[in-house]
């Protein structure tokens, strides 16, 4: 049993490290590179699902407002019955190519950011765009983002590209957090696969997702998903069978709104991670086990173990942390950070948890004070 928990976990990380599409490398990224630009700039419409987003909603607004994109282009921000001024900050600033939406009741089964969304593709039909670009509203854009996302899915008949947005990293929580969320995302769905137009893979990142409309309504739109909490990725898997998908990292969208403290990064976590493993209490347990034997064992083997189980503990753990470091780069933080990446599964091994005691005492899918258990993925 000592070997067993010593080089199990051994394996598993040189599997992770060697033959796992390279995740860790991050080189799936909205870099500096050349994007060739297309003989025609498309018709682009910016859905804005925005429930309770006052404090974001402005700056969010106006760098879609400010893109220098050279083709037609314009913004709907559907208000999802916000109760804090949201669309009334917009409504006094008068934009031209801006719509505000007035959502209204969400029909059973829906999922509220799916049913905001849906909306704001209906409204978008009216102007027939090329393309739809699906933002969160607490997402700033650089001005070339929506240039660089156009030409890239242009560029091979892309029918989705999504960035990841760089994420708030300045407390001492974030640091201990989120940097680790992004990596095990990219673990759990290594971006090289997902843009394998041969590998049946698919994910996105909901923060910043452009969509060619006309294979959305093909694919059946926004209702063919609308029961998903885990929103992006639903779409991706909806969208991939029409053509190939793209999903890197970028500097290019930013989010707006820091996370207060641990708690408020356990509840944006336990928001979708049962419903990850489709509420199955056995997928629950594996999970669990899992995360326990390749974060914890590992630690417990090289400082308590002895012999050749001690020896495979220590190089697990260091290679798990130098696998951390492209990660700890791009979010500017101490490589240090990558002894503790352990303590960081274990961490989210307890809001996978959490996500499931939530659920079952009927407060599964947590979003603006919107309680979604009965939805499925």
């Amino acid at each position: 049993m000592t070997l067993l928990l010593g080089f199990l976990p051994l394996a598993i990380w040189l599997y992770l490290l060697l033959a796992h599409n390279g995740f860790w490398q991050l080189k799936e990224r909205d870099g500096h590179e050349v994007l060739p630009a297309p003989a025609r700039w498309p018709s682009v419409v910016a859905v804005v699902p925005a429930r309770n987003e006052a404090d974001v909603i402005q700056k969010s607004i106006c760098s879609l407002l400010a893109q220098d994109y050279q083709g037609d282009f314009r913004v709907i921000l559907v208000d999802d019955q916000s109760d804090d001024g949201t669309a009334s900050l917009l409504r006094a600033m008068n934009f031209d190519k801006l719509t505000i939406l007035s959502g209204v009741q969400r029909p059973p089964g829906w999922a509220g950011k799916l049913w905001a969304m849906h909306q704001g593709v209906a409204k978008a039909d009216e102007f027939a765009p090329d393309f739809l670009l699906f933002t969160d509203a607490d997402i700033a854009h650089a001005p070339d983002n929506l240039s660089r996302l156009v030409a890239r899915a242009e560029q091979d008949g892309k029918v989705l590209v999504s960035l990841m947005a760089r994420l708030s990293c300045a407390s001492w929580a974030e640091a201990f957090l989120i940097p680790a969320f992004v990596f095990f995302f990219d673990m759990l769905f290594p971006f090289g696969a997902v843009n394998d137009p041969k590998n049946k893979l698919a994910a996105a990142a909901g923060g910043c997702m452009l969509a060619r409309r006309s294979n959305l309504i093909v694919a059946g739109g926004i209702e063919a998903i609308h029961r998903n909490i885990i929103d992006d990725c639903a779409l991706a898997r909806l969208m991939k069978p029409q053509g190939p998908i793209w999903l890197g990292l970028s500097d290019r969208a930013v989010s707006l709104r820091p996370y207060d403290g641990f708690a408020e990064i356990r509840r944006m976590v336990a928001r979708s991670a049962y419903a990850q493993l489709s509420y199955s209490p056995l997928l629950l347990l594996g999970t669990l086990l899992g995360l326990f034997v390749v974060y914890i064992a590992p630690v417990g083997m090289a400082l308590f173990g002895a012999g050749l189980g001690q020896i495979a503990g220590w190089a697990t753990w260091i290679i798990m942390a130098l696998m951390f470091q492209p990660m700890l780069r791009f979010y500017r933080l101490s490589p240090f950070w990558g002894l503790a990446l352990p303590l960081m599964g274990l961490t989210y091994a307890a809001f996978t948890l959490d996500s499931a005691i939530q659920h079952w005492r009927g407060r599964g899918g947590m979003w603006k004070g919107r309680a979604q258990a009965e939805t499925k993925i």
